[in-house]
Order: structure tokens, then sequence, then C-alpha cells
């Protein structure tokens, strides 16, 4: 009779991770191809991701970037839907999801800075609504964002020690009182 102690063990699988076809529709593939134009003399990198464009644009062009995305008037996106940031171990990545809301279309600008110097270019002077996003991305993450009027911590009381946003934060590691 077989215990579980005596069983032998299975190997365990490694899990297959499903990635979903890129589907751009017709707005999506003409936006890619604007912004390749109006891009083209950045070091950027255009791709698509499930039904999003994504731009990947140097830290010290994301200012830049982002303006030209507000104020060119084939993009003209007005709206900084979302602010993220992605903790990958050995670079963090900023996200700014964009929206036109006249256009109809969306699309992701991307750039990775080093966890040790996690320095980027301020947008609050682009989208005013970036100012929350930009400190609690500070919060979390410690990406310094320069230039930003008040990276005064949100979600953190003062003192605060450690980026609770990223992988290497010692969750576990705390005494009961």
């Amino acid at each position: 009779m077989t215990t579980p102690s005596n069983r032998p063990r299975r190997q365990r699988r490694q899990p297959v991770i499903p990635t979903a076809p890129v589907a751009l529709d017709t707005r999506g593939a003409a936006l890619s191809e604007l912004l390749a134009q109006v891009f083209a003399d950045f070091d950027v990198e255009l791709a698509a991701a499930v039904d999003e464009v994504t731009l990947t644009a140097q830290p010290k062009d994301v200012l830049t970037v982002c303006r030209i995305a507000r104020q060119h008037a084939d993009i003209d996106c007005g709206y900084l839907r979302c602010l993220s940031v992605v903790d990958y171990v050995e670079r963090l990545e900023v996200n700014y999801h964009l929206f036109s809301l006249d256009k109809r279309h969306k699309f992701v600008v991307k750039t990775s800075v080093s966890p040790d110097a996690p320095n980027v270019p301020s947008i609050v002077s682009v989208w005013r609504g970036a100012d929350w996003f930009e400190r609690e991305a500070h919060d979390l993450f410690g990406v310094v964002f320069d230039g930003h009027p008040d990276l005064s911590p949100l979600l953190l009381y003062d003192g605060f020690e450690g980026f609770p946003g990223r992988k290497s934060f010692p969750f576990h590691d705390y005494d009961e009182w």
C-alpha cells in the first residue's frame, strides 16, 4: 500500500502561458503606420500587443514623445488613461497608456529604467492628471520623475523605507506587535 510519504514525486510541469494573438483593428493598424511616420527621427520601437499599439522610447525622449502624442493633430491623445510601472527585476518599465477621445484610438508609450537609477522626466506638464500617477509610482517603485512639482508620498507615510511595489520588497519580514 502506498502512503503519501512513500509515493514517488511527479515532476512538475512547466506552465504553458497562452499568448493572445495580435488583433489590431483598422484604427490600430492606421495608428501604427502614423506613429512610424511621426516618430521616424526618434530612437523608438513600434510593436503591437493583442489589440494595442506599443511605442518603446528612451527615457530621455519620453516627455517629447508624450507632448507630440498630445499635440499632433492626427494622434491627438488628450487623455492619459493610466501610468503604470512593471518590475522585471533587472529593469523597471514605465508605461503611459494614452487614448484619443476624438480619434478613438489608444496606444502605450513604454520606457525602461534601471532599478538603481530609475529616473524619467515628469509628464505633468503634458497631462496634469499624471501628478498622482507619478506620485504613486514614486511611492511604490521608487521611480523619480525629474521635474515633478511635488513627489511627496501619496500612499505611504513619510519615512517609509523601501518600495513595496518591487519584487525585492520583503513582505513577510515583519515583527508582530
